[in-house]
């Protein structure tokens, strides 16, 4: 019985071995941990989503998209996700050999800027000559921020505070005037009034209905291992519709945030459906006129540079 025992034990062992190396590894590098949008390929692995498409995520958390979309310059991660467009359209432009494969996030209704509850700054027009946060330079808040304070017309000192566990303690203790967030991070101390938003992703209008972050990859690994990006796509895509549609996936992201599953529940109303939908780009004209009045490009990309640069990768 014993040897029987043992015989079965040896013979799952390699079964699971030979299940985990039928996996093909995937590295992904992924902006701010615990969001909703950033955290799809989380998710969806968590949902057994990509294992069914064969693949194995090696997760690499960043404190914003720009370092994200470093690792894919440097060649040391395959995939990154949420990226802000400016920081992708700039290192393009400069000859770095990043590919944008989807659409990741259109307007950007979940993004906000706070100060502490006895702040006495009241709106974004009060921020005038004020350090006000965002993650790191080139990323989606970076450039919201910008336009937020274009909009307004407010000189203040935009500055690079890295993740929001971060920002948030800088700016509840003075290191910062005003710090930035993402929901649902930060909602339950707006509830308790603890913090004050003065201004949001929502209000800017030059992001609303326009496409403020890109999944991207290497031109090498497009070139030598496109059917693996496809399936990463296809994975990508299920795990938002699971999402959207399964209970059971407020409850998993809750346990991914490390926040209370009350916190979270609302998650999808901050995000619809509509705005991380991967297989569409909004507004890329507008895009490239607005990255050059910002300073990320030069000069606008031609028309061949765009088609070059952006690589969608159908439903399979």
């Amino acid at each position: 019985m014993i040897a029987k025992a043992v015989a079965l034990a040896v013979l799952t062992l390699v079964a699971n071995s030979a299940s985990v190396s039928a996996q093909e590894m995937l590295k992904v590098s992924v902006p701010q941990r615990g969001s909703w949008d950033t955290g799809i390929a989380d998710l969806g692995q968590r949902a057994g989503i990509f294992k069914k498409h064969g693949l194995m995520l090696d997760l690499l958390y960043t404190e914003g998209g720009a370092e994200s979309q470093q690792a894919i310059i440097a060649g040391s991660m395959d995939i990154a996700v949420g990226v802000g467009v400016g920081s992708v359209l700039s290192a393009f432009a400069r000859g770095a050999p990043v590919r944008v494969i989807s659409g990741e996030m259109i307007g950007s209704p979940n993004q906000y800027w706070y100060v502490p509850a006895n702040s006495p700054l009241r709106r974004i027009e009060d921020v005038a000559g004020k350090t006000i946060g965002y993650s790191v330079t080139g990323s989606s808040s970076h450039t919201a921020l910008l336009e937020l304070l274009q909009q307004y017309h407010v000189t203040a000192r935009p500055t690079a505070t890295g993740g929001m566990p971060g920002t948030l303690t800088a700016t509840m203790t003075g290191q910062i005037d005003v710090g930035w967030g993402s929901a649902p991070f930060g909602v339950d101390l707006v509830d308790s009034g603890k913090i004050r938003i003065i201004g949001r992703g929502s209000e800017i209008k030059a992001l609303n209905g326009r496409t403020v972050r890109w999944n991207i990859t290497n031109l090498d690994m497009l070139t030598k291992r496109k059917d693996t990006l496809a399936r990463f796509m296809q994975a990508y895509r299920e795990s938002i519709e699971w999402m959207y549609s399964d209970p059971a996936a407020i409850k998993t992201y809750a346990e991914f945030a490390k926040l209370p599953e009350s916190q979270v529940a609302s998650v999808r109303d901050y995000i619809p459906k509509t705005a991380v939908d991967p297989d569409r780009i909004a507004g890329m004209d507008e895009l490239i006129a607005d990255s050059v009045k910002l300073r990320f490009l030069p000069a606008p990309l031609s028309a061949q540079q765009v088609k070059d640069m952006v690589q969608f990768l159908p439903p399979r």
